[in-house]
């Protein structure tokens, strides 16, 4: 019986592989016909067999120039590294890419004032002597296009380029187009401007046509695979959903739903994006990641541990329908959704919110009070037009439009207090009630206390959230996560004699709501989290629990095992929970150092926390199972940040099936980009930071031009 399990699986493996042999193949077929990438004329795919089995084994890439073979896995990576690089002995240097061809030096413009026209036109009259008869019409006109050209000179095109190095120009042009997704539209290939540049590098023409093609489909086939051997080679992995519910305090975003796919080595890859409406039924939402799940997995469902979305209700039943499965609730999306609950449930918060509006209101509507806030803003740079006032409807969902009014009073608390002051304000007041209103709550301190205290928690909770997205906390990093949380809102709530009673049920109320035992046992079973007991072991810190937490952590490991492991597993628990792990062993996985770019002490290496229970921690088997699937869970299901606007107006203008499916395959590449590089900024984050760093360095040049002149 084993020996036919074992041919099954092989058999299947084979399948597998003459598969990819023969998309390999395809690729290679179509670039040779100048439908693809360059490099396919020189890489030829081969199929290695089993010599015992005459199965498929292997693919791989040889090269045709000097017979060297090569991993299949990333072709384009293969041509960087043996082509291009200059390591194969036998690839002609006429193919270098157009970025190792040295820059055109071009020669300035003459004007018609330089010394080089005068000399030029003098030349010209030494040449052509005139007599007055018809012959000197044509030398005539000659030195009137001559001195015309000099006038008004045209950019003259560069030097005609190989056919490699064209063809390397247009494929790093094209990865550049498809990488940026949608932020450079195709349009802009049909601009004159850039037609033009295109003309002065020596490079011809070139439609959106030739970008939409062969090399869209030929680039997709090659990230394509890559990602499904990343898959294929993986053990098991989660399945993470982004984008059911919106990340930014209420601001609508484009109702494009992420699916990707979290290994065991952190690596992350992308599946697909797919256009979703505002208000998803959770019984859709259930069908839609079940679909992902068997597309990844295919029958073999049991790889995919866990799912990790921000539409918990359909988590909650797919879980219940999957036993071994850990299903997990974003945890960006709790963080923020507590804010929400401070807005709808805190009366601190109602009280500011409300004051706040009044005052935007009487301050953007009256036209005199409006006219005199302007002109004490002339004395403030950098105060905004109007105060930002959002729709009174439901301030919870409009939270980002909140906290901006929130912010913008602050800004203004000076202008603000000068225009209730002034005479013209008064006048107002003798006739407007609510503007009455309006100068006592400006002139109250407690109303300014109040306001620093809403705005001061709402950045706590905001400061944490961003965080939260750039660490992306594993599921043992939960419970430590929330402790934090409550122990800086104790600290504010003591700085600013706020009841601690009202604000601890309202947090409590949202950590049961994204509570998931998974939470506790992969704290318990993390090693990074073990404290040193009396007698100096290393042991797992189940004083931390609370007794209904300790449950939590039986129950859930006796699910994720076999029945006739439940026993077995418990029993090692036991032994994990009195024993630990040795003294030197933990004190190495608890090793930390400061990250260079936010400064805080940050675990030297994540991976040894499985590293440990793969290797240390043998003994304890069935427990060892469920440990290093649970510690390479992902807590959020927000990991890439990506130009989706593309994918929005393809399927908003409702467009055909092969318009959907290029949009898609770019999206694809974009996002499959991104991951690789571990560039999880968006092009707007990141030309904020530019544009921080410009202003900084004009205000830095600012001071010292000012100190300077006062010298």
């Amino acid at each position: 019986m084993a020996n036919t399990g074992s041919t099954v699986t092989d058999d299947v493996a084979g399948k597998a592989v003459n598969k990819r042999y023969e998309c390999l193949v395809g690729v290679r077929t179509k670039a040779v016909q100048r439908k693809g990438a360059w490099y396919w004329a020189h890489l030829e795919p081969v199929l290695i067999r089993n010599p015992e089995t005459n199965l498929p084994k292997s693919v791989k890439l040889r090269c045709a120039l000097c017979n060297t073979s090569f991993s299949a896995s990333n072709p384009s990576r293969t041509a960087s590294e043996h082509l291009k690089s200059g390591t194969c002995p036998n690839f002609s240097s006429a193919l270098r890419p157009i970025s190792a061809v040295p820059p055109l030096q071009l020669p300035p413009f003459p004007s018609p004032s330089s010394h080089k026209h005068r000399k030029l036109s003098s030349q010209h009259t030494q040449h052509l002597v005139l007599s007055g008869g018809k012959e000197d019409l044509g030398a005539l006109a000659m030195l009137e296009d001559s001195v015309k050209k000099l006038k008004s000179p045209k950019a003259s095109p560069g030097p005609a380029l190989s056919k490699g190095q064209v063809d390397s120009a247009f494929e790093l042009l094209a990865d550049w187009f498809f990488e940026s997704c949608g932020s450079v539209s195709f349009s802009s290939l049909s601009h004159p401007k850039f037609r033009a540049f295109l003309n002065q590098l020596g490079l011809p023409a070139l439609s959106w046509h030739e970008f939409l093609g062969a090399r869209l489909d030929s680039r997709f086939e090659e990230a394509k695979m890559e990602s499904e051997a990343r898959i294929r080679e993986a053990m098991f992995f989660q399945v993470a959903f982004d984008g059911w519910k919106s990340r930014n305090c209420g601001h609508d975003e484009d109702n494009c739903v992420k699916f990707m796919v979290n290994l065991p080595n952190r690596m992350t890859v992308f599946q697909k994006a797919v256009c979703t409406g505002n208000a998803v039924a959770s019984n859709y939402a259930e069908e839609i990641m079940w679909e992902s799940v068997t597309g990844v997995c295919g029958s073999f469902v049991h790889r995919c541990v866990g799912i990790v979305a921000d539409k918990a209700k359909a988590l909650k039943n797919l879980e219940i329908q999957n036993q071994w499965m850990v299903n997990l609730s974003c945890q960006l999306q709790g963080f923020i959704s507590l804010i929400k609950d401070f807005v709808k449930e805190l009366p601190l918060f109602k009280v500011v919110i409300n004051n706040c509006l009044s005052i935007a209101h009487v301050f953007n509507s009256k036209s005199q009070v409006r006219n005199s806030f302007h002109k004490f803003q002339a004395e403030d740079i950098g105060l905004p037009e109007l105060i930002t006032a959002p729709a009174r409807c439901d301030n919870s969902k409009n939270f980002g439009f909140v906290s901006a009014m929130l912010e913008d009073i602050l800004r203004c608390s000076r202008v603000l207090h000068l225009v209730v002051l002034g005479e013209s304000y008064k006048e107002i007041c003798e006739a407007d009630p609510v503007a009455r209103e309006v100068a006592e709550i400006i002139q109250d301190v407690g109303f300014w206390n109040e306001l620093e205290a809403v705005h001061s928690l709402v950045k706590l909770i905001r400061g944490m959230t961003e965080e939260i997205q750039t660490e992306r906390p594993l599921v043992g990093q939960c419970l430590p996560l929330w402790e934090e949380l409550k122990a800086k809102v104790k600290d504010w709530c003591a700085k600013f004699r706020v009841a601690e009673g009202p604000v601890e049920k309202i947090i409590e109320k949202r950590f049961k709501k994204n509570y998931h035992p998974a939470w506790s046992a992969a704290f318990i079973l993390d090693p990074q989290y073990l404290t040193k007991d009396s007698n100096g072991k290393y042991v797992p810190p189940f004083k931390c629990l609370t007794y209904e937490q300790e449950r939590d952590v039986d129950r859930l490991i006796t699910r994720l095992v076999s029945r006739e492991e439940a026993h077995t597993a418990l029993m090692e628990l036991m032994r994990w929970r009195s024993e630990g792990l040795e003294p030197l062993y933990a004190q190495a996985v608890q090793v930390k150092q400061r990250d260079p770019v936010t400064g805080k002490m940050k675990i030297a290496n994540p991976q040894a926390s499985i590293l440990v229970w793969e290797t240390c921690l043998k003994e304890f088997k069935s427990l060892g199972k469920v440990a290093v699937r649970l510690l390479f869970l992902h807590a959020t299901s927000c990991r890439l940040k990506c130009n989706w606007s593309l994918m929005r107006c393809v399927c908003v203008q409702g467009n055909s099936t092969a318009g959907v499916e290029r949009a898609q395959k770019m999206v694809f590449l974009a996002a499959h980009a991104k991951l690789k590089r571990q560039d999880f900024l968006s092009e707007e984050e990141k030309d904020a930071e530019l544009f921080a760093k410009v202003r900084g360095e004009d205000d830095m040049l600012t001071e010292v031009f000012t100190d300077t002149s006062s010298m």
